[in-house]
């Protein structure tokens, strides 16, 4: 089982000028405690439930990049970009190339975008929900033709690419890895059972019952693809008080493996402290330790 971290809220005390050096602790932090992935949200306007929407937010590839050159270890990805927020084309370019500034670490962490008020705001784009979907099955599609070097034309029914060329190719082998999030229990577990090597629930609190639900929905979806099951990573978002000690960090992931995830993304009640992601190091080995359950519908 692997933890990582999500950093959505960049309101470190200090101003703008602050940011920089409180973001490289945090990130240096998991890179020397085992954390498996530093994840960042996408988003142009402050979306953490527990901030306002006008709170400091950075953007997420140019975040990225920064967070590759501070680090040797751990993996960097978005949880999870908005599939209106960037051309598709770019999108690809733009994690190819943070995998290969950062030697293979990189993960396509991609949704169909939900936030009316931020595409309202910031003037982005937001198509009906179907649409949204089908666009991101097309972006997954050119993903994989762009990943396996075949520059021949893409037709899909939202998007036309004559030549989409993607060199260099990424590190990772035979592409970056691609978690599908927001998933629900719709479309978006049928893609991540069709095109995602993980995808992302959320820890609701009604005792697991959401989550049982839609663990079982995705195997449906891996049946129907003809895939196993056990392919697809199954990861669970979770907040965390920053004081929170190792020991009920681990206790917390253990309860989750019952259910069968195998990666719990923790997001902080505040911005990260190097001491909190410590305290996620110190259970890492613990957790690394504790087997999920495999058996699907059996809780």
């Amino acid at each position: 089982m692997r933890i990582s971290i999500n950093v959505t809220d960049f309101s470190w005390p200090g101003g703008p000028t602050a940011v920089a050096p409180a973001l490289a602790a945090v990130v240096g932090a998991a890179d020397t405690a085992g954390v498996d992935t530093v994840w960042v949200g996408d988003h142009l306007m402050q979306a953490d439930p527990t901030c306002t929407p006008d709170e400091p937010v950075l953007e997420a590839y140019t975040t990225l990049g920064y967070l590759a050159a501070r680090t040797e270890h751990v993996r960097i990805g978005t949880m999870v970009t908005g599939v209106t927020y960037r051309p598709p084309a770019l999108l690809v370019k733009a994690v190819t190339t943070l995998d290969v500034l950062s030697g293979g670490r990189a993960w396509l962490g991609f949704g169909a975008a939900y936030r009316e008020d931020e595409a309202y705001a910031m003037g982005l784009s937001l198509p009906p929900a179907v649409e949204r979907v089908e666009r991101l099955e097309e972006t997954l599609r050119l993903a994989q033709q762009m990943w396996a070097g075949d520059t021949g034309s893409f037709d899909g029914r939202h998007f036309t690419l004559d030549y989409p060329v993607c060199s260099p190719q990424p590190v990772q082998r035979p592409r970056p890895a691609v978690l599908v999030g927001g998933v629900g229990d719709g479309p978006m577990l049928r893609l991540a059972a069709q095109y995602a090597d993980a995808c992302n629930f959320f820890d609701v609190p009604d005792g697991g019952l959401t989550l049982r639900r839609e663990l079982d929905v995705l195997a449906d979806h891996c049946a129907a693809a003809g895939r196993p099951y056990w392919e697809v990573e199954k990861t669970v978002t979770a907040r965390m008080e920053l004081t929170e000690p190792a020991e009920s960090v681990a206790e917390r992931c253990e309860s989750f493996a019952e259910y069968g995830i195998e990666h719990v993304v923790f997001a902080a009640d505040g911005p990260w402290t190097p001491e909190a992601v410590e305290a996620v190091g110190e259970a890492v080995p613990v957790v690394a330790q504790i087997r999920p359950n495999s058996e699907v519908g059996v809780w």
